[in-house]
């Protein structure tokens, strides 16, 4: 209601409850201005009732809800279940045009204001996650593999003639894929064993270069975020003057663009400052995050982002047709309820509990013979080793796995020896532990944000009772066919 109907209304009701009402509105409505007007992430987090009124103001500006509108055209945001319609708050038309998914729809003001709003406020938490130079990102409606392939063909304009991208390996199917959707072929750059860390290769590297012309080559596609024992591209070395990010630097040397995979990074100040490093010491062109794991929201987007407006806008262009706004939305409704305060209170809790998880770990390790991978620059991502398992039965290790997954543990990663597997015709040698030949096989844990306390322990918990169970000497076979319900009876932890 506008101010004309509530001065109507005090005609009606008495005129001081009108006015206490309309007080109320206003308060709703400042926030809404303050967002429109600065184009960040709120400090505290709005109110159910606030972000609804919000959306429900975007939606009626969009041509499908206009009262008596009657549309002849192929696309008129029709929507048959009217379930369907409000799942989306009856933005109905997507984002971005046929030419650019940025581009503002004309008959959908709202649904093209949700999209200018929410990659701004997107890119203020980039920002204040770590990278502060950051110009410029966007919302895409597809996981991280695909928008990196959307950054590669878009290099193709600009390389015409390249045709290899430098990957350092690390064992993950989507951004091998990424590269090959996109047409080009990945060099793969093994990894060096540093301690128990797999770190990138950098002479390797520089060689491939010198090997390949860079000319040829369409990119350096490197990886922060990662599993354990891999470390993200090596990314930091002490010099006299400075820390030096040295693959950027690379690039920038070489005249070779960077493309880097932040999937999970964005939780990680170690990640984000690492990015920040590179573009201030040599040259990083787009750096691609998951919406999922970064934000908590369903599977389906990621950000793109960079340090050059053009460049960031080319990758948009790129886009063929609309897309759909649902991304947005939920990560738009997320970041307005978490606030920039609730969201750095995740940030936080999800470091405190990474020590804690790798206390749990290591006592854990220790009381069976095992020990926690020494990976101190791996902020996310933790491994504990499995030799004394492997020694007592080949098949053990596995076994584990689909222990604590029948037991609703789930997301801890078991890595045997030696395994080996085909990716779009690339073979693969020591396939999920990121080298051909790792010393051990292992068990990854994570804290990711949103994890909690009881998660830990009760993993552990159950941890503990699985490879007590696989220990029991002649009771191999016996423990690999009790009952997935079996050991659930600890569901609270104190």
């Amino acid at each position: 209601m506008n101010n004309e109907n509530f001065t109507l209304g005090e005609k009606i009701v008495s005129p001081s409850y009108v006015r206490q009402g309309l007080q109320a509105r206003r308060g709703h409505e400042q926030l809404i201005r303050i967002l429109l007007e600065q184009g960040k992430c709120p400090e505290e987090g709005w109110s159910e009732s606030t972000i609804e009124l919000f959306l429900n103001e975007l939606a009626v500006m969009d041509s499908n809800n206009f009262l008596g509108n009657c549309g002849v055209g192929e696309r008129e945001g029709r929507v048959a279940s009217s379930l369907v319609a409000r799942r989306h708050y009856r933005l109905i038309h997507g984002i971005g045009r046929s030419g650019d998914i940025a581009a503002v729809q004309p008959k959908a003001a709202g649904s093209s204001l949700l999209n200018k709003i929410t990659n701004s406020v997107v890119l203020d938490v980039l920002k204040f996650a770590g990278v502060r130079s950051v110009s410029s990102c966007f919302v895409v409606p597809m996981a991280t593999g695909m928008s990196l392939t959307l950054c590669f063909l878009t290099l193709r304009h600009r390389r015409p003639t390249a045709r290899y991208i430098l990957w350092p390996r690390i064992d993950q199917k989507s951004c091998f894929k990424s590269m090959i959707t996109a047409g080009f072929e990945p060099v793969v750059i093994e990894n060096v064993l540093e301690g128990d860390e797999l770190r990138t290769d950098l002479e390797a590297v520089e060689k491939k270069i010198e090997e390949l012309g860079a000319e040829n080559i369409l990119c350096i596609h490197s990886t922060t975020s990662c599993f354990a024992p891999r470390v993200p591209d090596r990314q930091v070395t002490h010099s006299v003057r400075d820390l030096l990010e040295e693959l950027a630097v690379m690039c920038a040397k070489y005249n070779i663009p960077h493309i880097v995979n932040n999937a999970y990074g964005v939780q990680s100040s170690k990640c984000m400052h690492l990015i920040q490093q590179g573009a201030r010491l040599g040259r990083i062109d787009a750096f691609v995050q998951s919406l999922d794991k970064n934000f908590m929201v369903p599977v389906g987007g990621a950000i793109i982002a960079g340090f050059d407006d053009e460049f960031i806008k080319e990758i948009s262009k790129m886009y063929p047709g609309r897309a759909s706004a649902s991304p947005s939305l939920d990560v738009l409704i997320t970041l307005l309820t978490l606030g920039a305060s609730g969201y750095k209170k995740l940030l936080s809790e999800r470091k405190e509990l990474y020590t804690h998880l790798a206390q749990e770990l290591k006592a854990l390790a220790e009381r069976h013979g095992e020990r926690l991978l020494h990976t101190p620059h791996n902020p996310i991502s933790l491994a504990m080793s499995l030799d004394g398992l492997q020694a007592r039965c080949d098949k053990a290790v596995t076994q584990l796995g689909s222990m604590l997954f029948t037991r609703q543990v789930s997301g801890a990663r078991v890595v045997p020896l030696g395994m080996e597997q085909t990716v779009s015709g690339h073979a693969f040698r020591g396939f999920m532990s990121h080298s051909d030949a790792y010393p051990c096989p292992y068990l990854n844990a994570a804290s990711a944000i949103g994890i909690t306390k009881n998660d830990v322990e009760l993993s552990i918990k159950r941890l503990d009772k699985c490879l007590k169970s696989l220990k029991k000497e002649g009771n191999m076979e016996k423990s690999d066919l009790l009952t997935p319900s079996e050991g659930l009876d600890d569901q609270t932890v104190p």
